[in-house]
This record gives structure tokens, sequence and C-alpha cells, in this order.
């Protein structure tokens, strides 16, 4: 009698454990379908700025290069890699712009010089064979327009290789009052219509690139004769801040002075305050430019102060060592 009782006992214990397998198994089969549906649902709305990203990423080319990832919707490291990405394109995307405003004015500049000596090669064939007059003045037009080509072409190359932080910087110590004696000397001898002056300089030694520098200051030089009119004053000094041990190079004139309007933009490249007058003395608009280049090789700054009929002042100031 026991022994009926066991096996029946075993037999509801056996179809109690069984109804209760198949109950786990189905509650692990529904709580399976639900977390499926939930992780899924989760990872479409985790990955969807991805998605949008990726679809954004494959429409962006150098002809569209507006494109911007949506930072709406993004979240913690994802929010940061679209920042990173969009600052990034903003960079690029200037860069690009740069660079065509850079080849389409140095085509610009390039046609004007061009066209004079195609006009005057032509009025060669036709007239000037026969004609000394006009024969003089063609080669003489010819000549001055391949020249200011030809300087045209080394500050763009200049420029070019400074972009590209292919410009070799040879420093060396070097006494800088040398430098500025020796510079007035040979503007003096070009320039004889204008007062060239140097009121205090200052001797002591810094380290930079000779050549640049030199290079640099006559720009300054030459762009404040350029802008003075005949009998006017351009002064170059020069001394040394001693706590600072930061060199200071001054050039002033008494010229026509540059609006306030303009003095932002004066070491762009190929801007021109007034172009009419540039175009007359064969500037190019890339003069300052180079030369705030070459300071800026030297961690120099550069401030400009100028009135209208009054003058303009240069001040350079870059390191010692």
């Amino acid at each position: 009698m026991a022994s009926f009782k066991y096996y029946i006992d075993k037999g509801i214990n056996a179809d109690y454990m069984s109804i209760l397998g198949g109950i786990i198994f189905i509650s692990n089969v529904i709580g399976l379908f639900i977390i499926t549906i939930v992780v899924s649902k989760a990872s479409k709305k985790f990955l969807s700025p991805l998605k949008s990203m990726t679809d954004t990423v494959r429409e962006i080319s150098i002809n569209a290069l507006d494109k911007r990832l949506n930072v709406k919707g993004s979240k913690n490291e994802l929010k940061d890699l679209a920042k990173t990405f969009n600052e990034m394109l903003d960079r690029i995307e200037s860069s690009v712009e740069q660079q065509n405003q850079f080849v389409s004015d140095a085509s610009h500049e390039l046609r004007t010089p061009i066209s004079v000596i195609q006009g005057y090669a032509n009025l060669l064939y036709r007239w000037g064979k026969d004609d000394r007059e006009v024969l003089e003045e063609s080669i003489n037009a010819i000549k001055s327009e391949s020249e200011n080509m030809k300087e045209l072409v080394e500050k763009l190359l200049f420029l070019a290789r400074g972009d590209k932080n292919a410009q070799k910087v040879q420093k060396e110590d070097f006494i800088l009052s040398e430098l500025i004696d020796e510079l007035i000397r040979e503007t003096k001898l070009v320039h004889k219509d204008h007062h060239i002056e140097s009121d205090y300089n200052e001797k002591f030694s810094v380290y930079a690139d000779r050549k640049l520098i030199k290079e640099a200051l006559r720009i300054f030089m030459d762009n404040s004769i350029k802008y003075t009119k005949k009998g006017g004053t351009v002064k170059l000094d020069s001394h040394l801040i001693q706590h600072t041990n930061t060199a200071v190079i001054t050039v002033a004139d008494t010229g026509i002075g540059i609006s306030k309007e303009h003095i932002p933009h004066i070491f762009e490249r190929f801007y021109r305050a007034d172009k009419s007058r540039t175009k007359s003395s064969g500037g190019t608009g890339l003069g300052l430019s180079i030369a705030k280049w070459i300071l800026d090789m030297h961690q120099g700054t550069i401030d400009v102060w100028s009135e209208l009929d009054i003058g303009t002042v240069i001040k350079i100031s870059f390191p010692v060592k």
C-alpha cells in the first residue's frame, strides 16, 4: 500500500516538474522575446545618430563641404565626436575657400601683365618692325611687365612654401642695429626724394633669420615710401625692452595714412585699400602678407597706428632669443 502511494506521489511530482519546466521555458521564451524587442528598439535609438552621421558623411565632398553632422539627439561620446568632426569640417572648408581665393586672385593678378605683354607683342607684329618709337615703347613695356610678373610669381612661391612649411628659416645671432643701418643706407640711395631717417638705433644682438628680417623691414619701408609724398619723412628706429628681452622696431611715415576700416585687413593676401593707387605704383597686395608671415615665424607681433593725412606707424616686436 505504501509502495503504491509512493508511485502515485512520484507521478504527481513528475507531472508537477514537467509543468513547472514548461512554465519556465515559456517564461524564458517570452522574456527573451521581450528583451529582444527592447534591445532592438534601444539599439535602433542608439544607432540612429550613427546612421544619420554616416548618411551625412557620404554626402560630403569637395564640392559640398557645407554639410554638418546633426548633434541633436546625440549623447555623450557621440555628441563630442560629432562636434569634433564638425570643427574639422569648418577648418577644411575655410582652408579650401582660402586656397580657391588665393588661386583666383593669383590668376587675376597674372592676367594683367600677360595681357599687356600680349598686346604689345601684337603691336610689334603689326607696326613695330618699321616704327622705331613703337618698337622702343613695346620693348620697355614688355620688360616692365615681365619684371612685375616675375616679382609676383616669386612672392606667390614664397607664400606657397610658407603654407607648406617648406620655406627655410635660418636663424643666427647678429647685431640688429647694423642691419637697420644697412637698410637705411640702401633706401637712401634708391629713394632720394624722401627723407629717410633714424632717431634711435640701439645696439643689441638678436637671434633671427637676418635675410628674412631685412626682407620684412624692406617691405614696410617700401610701403611707407609708396604712400608718402615726395619730400616726406620715413623713420626706421629700434630699441630693446630689457625686462621682457624684446626687440622693438618702428617704421613711421608722414604719408596719406590708412582708414580705420582697412587696418584689420592690410595683411590679407591681395588686399588693397586703394586699388587704383596700388595698381599704379606696381603693388601686388602680397608684400605685407609676406612680412607678417616672416614675423609670425619669429613669434613676433605687428601693431599699426594710422591717421588719414597724418601718417602711419608700424610697431614690430619679437623676442631676442
